[in-house]
């Protein structure tokens, strides 16, 4: 057979090949490693290879625990089962219902146009108005939610702006151009001076606009996956470095939605407004003004009317979903959760109290006459929200993937298998703490351009928090960084779904988002450490090693003294 249509074989069934060969080549490991921690590392690099490859869907891969850790002696399924819907799921959950309730009532739409209508006119001042209206909105619904929302206005304004795309690459093109097509006419085209001049203004204002379109177009995701850290429930990563930490470290209480966006939200500013001066200098940089920019958005914002009144309920009661999660608990002050029994009122509890009342509260409103109208009709009143709608915006898959990622982190934890790993990463305690976050934020960073950024965190997060164990650091010290850089994955169209969203609308190639997104992963990886190195070593107290994280290496630190004694005594 030829060579070149067999690798088009092995190619075609690559998946297939995968799930057969990778159970096959990681069996030796049950030989070389303990016995226990050996069979729990097979799982977990298993469920990595399918992860990174998605030889099975991510959500089937999540599931995989269910199956082998009781099967093979690591956990009894009543401790596997109960970690696929902790309340960290719900919380998600109930961020993800709120969503939908945003997206069934438009208020996404009159949030992004109201914003632009207040930036200005001017394409750089637009840019922000989008990546602020993409990040806030990031905070609260999907990362990919948000984009695929945000995208559809995005290129409805600059359709209205600039006309049809087709016409506007046609325009880019060198029209006086022999090999463009224009053969013999060349010389009308040289003769005639006017017309040439005509021509380059033509095609040099297209291409400003393609520019100016592009720029539009890859601030969007960018802004998204910038947005979503900024809260616990704006993207799965944030939820795993939650539930981990409960699982490994019982005791530790400072991660929670006030705490986390108190830390969090300065730091998405900070590196929000440099992207966006990143973005403006790659793709507009003479700050002139669009015009007829004010009386599109204005025609746009006209057309959506008055604020209805549901849309006025959605606001009210995501407000409320707001101020209830910040000050449950946000640590720098009492919050209300004093008035309950301690550790009973969690974030999750108030979300799902919020997300509750959406089901039955009407969408119009309700009045008095209608009871005593007998010509009025009726019909059943409409909810703001119906059950029907929420099952189809919930992406279930994701809910499943975090539970997969909590069993997972379970399973090393009672095989010892995070000890094991621990003990082999002792010669890292040589490198400065301050570097070690630098080098773990671009490790990550770097590994989620070509994986899942929840798959990620779910494989790095346990080994990471027994590095910070090991070389005696506050574990949180690693953990929030790698969290948060995991979310910085903008080099790819394949890093996350809102660059693949932004990439299929096939405005962008893959050329801008690799040059927009390298310099923007370095400017993520720098704003962390900052951020990690101030206000966050305070908030925290990073620089002391927490009661809370000893437990967990008790039985460690006395083979390690046990080590220190017997090297005392050899020399």
């Amino acid at each position: 057979m030829d060579p070149q249509k067999f690798s088009r074989k092995l190619w075609s069934a690559r998946k297939q090949l995968i799930l057969m060969l990778a159970p096959l080549l990681l069996l030796p490991l049950l030989f070389v490693v303990p016995p226990k921690e050996g069979k729990c590392l097979y799982v977990v690099l298993l469920m990595a290879v399918y992860w990174c490859t998605e030889a099975l869907p991510l959500a089937v891969t999540a599931m995989l625990p269910v199956c082998l850790f009781p099967t093979m002696g690591i956990l009894p399924s009543k401790k596997v089962c109960p970690q696929y819907f902790l309340e960290t799921n719900f919380l998600f959950l109930s961020g993800l219902v709120m969503a939908s309730a945003i997206e069934e009532w438009g208020l996404h739409r009159r949030i992004a146009l109201k914003v632009l209508k207040i930036v200005g006119v001017k394409p750089a001042w637009l840019i922000l108005g989008m990546m602020i209206t993409s990040s806030f909105l990031s905070m609260w619904l999907s990362n990919t939610a948000t984009t695929a929302m945000m995208l559809p206005i995005a290129n409805a304004i600059l359709e209205s702006l600039f006309g049809n795309l087709e016409t506007l690459k046609e325009n880019c093109k060198d029209k006086s151009d022999p090999e463009g097509g224009c053969g013999e006419v060349h010389v009308v085209c040289v003769t005639n001076r006017s017309e040439q001049k005509n021509l380059k203004e033509v095609r040099k204002e297209a291409e400003y606009q393609m520019k100016v379109w592009k720029g539009f177009l890859i601030s969007i995701p960018y802004a998204a996956s910038i947005g979503g850290t900024a809260t616990l429930t704006g993207t799965a990563p944030n939820l795993i470095l939650v539930g981990q930490l409960k699982s490994y470290f019982p005791e530790c209480d400072l991660i929670n939605f006030g705490s986390w966006f108190v830390f969090a939200f300065p730091l998405m500013l900070l590196f929000l407004i440099l992207g966006w001066i990143w973005i403006a200098f790659l793709y507009e940089n003479d700050m002139c003004t669009i015009s007829g920019f004010p009386s599109v958005i204005d025609e746009d914002y006209k057309k959506l009317g008055p604020i209805k009144f549901a849309e006025g309920s959605i606001t009210f009661f995501f407000i409320m979903f707001a101020i209830l999660l910040f000050t449950r608990d946000p640590k720098f002050v009492t919050g209300w959760s004093v008035f309950f029994t301690k550790g009973y009122v969690s974030d999750a509890v108030t979300g799902v109290i919020i997300i509750s009342i959406l089901f039955f509260f009407p969408s119009q409103c309700p009045s008095l006459c209608w009871w005593f109208d007998s010509r009025a009709s009726n019909t059943p009143y409409v909810p703001l929200l119906s059950w029907r709608k929420a099952q189809e915006c919930v992406p279930w898959n994701i809910i499943l993937l975090l539970g997969g990622g909590f069993a997972m982190a379970k399973g090393c934890e009672e095989s010892g298998l995070a000890v094991w790993i621990g003990n082999h990463l002792q010669p890292l305690a040589q490198v400065p703490p301050a570097v070690a976050v630098i080098l773990i934020t671009a490790f990550i960073a770097c590994f989620t351009e070509f994986a899942s950024n929840t798959a990620t965190i779910i494989i790095f997060l346990p080994v990471i928090a027994e590095l910070a164990i090991r070389v005696n650091v506050n574990p949180l010290y690693f953990m929030i960084p790698a969290t948060t850089g995991c979310s910085y994955a903008f080099m790819l169209p394949v890093s996350t779904p809102p660059n693949s969203i932004a990439f299929a609308s096939g405005h962008l190639m893959v050329k801008d988002m690799v040059k927009t997104g390298f310099v923007m992963n370095i400017l993520g990886i720098l704003c962390v450490s900052l951020a990690m190195n101030t206000w966050g070593l305070h908030m925290f107290s990073l620089h002391t090693y927490p009661d809370w994280a000893r437990p967990l290496n008790a039985s460690s630190a006395t083979v390690a003294t046990h080590a220190m004694a017997t090297m005392n005594m050899t020399g």
